[in-house]
């Protein structure tokens, strides 16, 4: 991914809590004669390892876990909020108009090697850590034991498990860094104004990034 340096997002608490709050990763891996690419939520354990540890699981008819070239990386690409800016929300679009439309968004990528898990033990502890997690926003959370056991071990049958020990992890955040503060200041205006729950968030970010630049500004006076 190319990642100019004011794009760059490397505070490993950040890119992890992107994982967290959008797991559904973009696995891409390499199998004999192609590039392989499915869509798959998985389950960050930030304390182990350096940068942490994925983990999810896959259908045993899906062939990504017997055709894996075992000896090349494997890429996971989590996708944050993303939206279209309009240079109208510009400040400058008034004083000379050179402008340009652009697309604000906010990703990771993680990197390492996949391994693949077929123990029903290890399935079942990954698939209660997953739905435990995703199921603690619910006021009567779901949980694995609320199924029958004949009925959740058919299905363990049915799925492989895949871990990624993190070795890499990029970060892109482009949230107008590349703008002058009135430009930032109309693209969160526009934002909040478009109403959709993917432009609420990066207004969010935009904002964030004032904050911590202004933050820096006065560590260094």
């Amino acid at each position: 991914m190319y990642v100019p340096p004011h794009f760059e997002e490397s505070r490993v608490e950040v890119l992890h809590e992107l994982i967290r709050t959008h797991p559904l990763a973009t696995l891409v891996t390499l199998s004999p004669g192609e590039i392989d690419a499915n869509h798959i939520p998985l389950n960050l354990s930030e304390e182990q390892g350096r940068f942490g540890i994925l983990r999810g699981h896959v259908a045993r008819s899906n062939p990504i876990w017997r055709d894996l070239v075992s000896d090349v990386e494997t890429l996971a690409i989590f996708h944050g909020p993303d939206s279209y800016v309009t240079p109208s929300w510009y400040a400058t679009k008034r004083e000379h108009g050179k402008v340009v439309p652009t697309w604000n968004y906010v990703a990771v990528h993680a990197y390492g090697p996949l391994r693949i898990i077929d123990d029903p033990v290890w399935l079942r502890s990954q698939l209660e850590a997953l739905t435990d997690r995703h199921e603690a926003s619910f006021s009567e959370p779901w949980s694995v034991s609320d199924a029958p056991r004949e009925f959740t071990d058919r299905l363990i049958e049915a799925i492989v498990g895949v871990e990624i020990v993190i070795t890499r992890l990029v970060g892109k955040w482009k949230v107008s860094q590349n703008q002058p503060a009135p430009n930032r200041a109309g693209v969160v205006r526009g934002l909040r104004e478009y109403g959709n729950h993917d432009a609420q968030e990066m207004a969010a970010l935009v904002e964030e990034f004032d904050k911590d630049s202004s933050a820096a500004k006065m560590e260094d006076t």
